[in-house]
């Protein structure tokens, strides 16, 4: 059944197909966020940018990273101090510890709501479902009348 989906599904299947070529790492960072930090901090926080430190080369020779993280201004300060807990995290999931630094960057003023919130819904009153079932009553494909059922319905229910 094709229907609307979250863009929290979505996202790492667009993700995947973009950063398989030239960004692997940091789309795995994007699609595992949550593990890596927990539900609270991802709600707060966004993986933005690898910077690869070709120059600076651990003690096995290997290239490090520094990773870019997009926080509010006021909870910057709170997240250095979890900087070394999140280090050990990236580097416990993806192994070797090519992440070697983490730098927290200013998000927009706009941007500090990084997950929806969610309304609670009203149920819909008798009359409304009956308007809605006799708009519906036309259409012949059962698939079709119940996808515009659930639309209608969502939309009733936000006005």
């Amino acid at each position: 059944m094709y229907g609307l989906r979250l863009l929290s599904e979505a996202i790492p299947k667009a993700t995947d197909k973009v950063f398989s070529r030239k960004y692997i790492m940091l789309g795995r960072i994007v699609t595992r966020w949550h593990d890596i930090v927990g539900p609270e901090l991802a709600d707060k926080t966004q993986p933005v940018k690898l910077r690869y430190m070709k120059k600076k080369a651990n003690a096995k020779g290997k290239a490090t990273a520094s990773l870019d993280i997009a926080t509010p201004t006021a909870d910057a300060t709170l997240l250095h101090y979890q900087k070394d807990l999140i280090l050990e995290r990236i580097n416990r999931i993806f192994g070797e510890n090519w992440i070697t630094a983490i730098r927290f960057v200013p998000m927009a003023s706009n941007e500090t709501e990084t997950r929806p919130v969610k309304k609670k819904k009203k149920p819909l009153t008798e009359d409304k479902k009956h308007e809605l079932s006799n708009m519906l009553d036309d259409i012949d494909d059962p698939e079709i009348q119940e996808r515009l059922k659930r639309l209608g319905t969502a939309i009733l229910q936000d006005e």
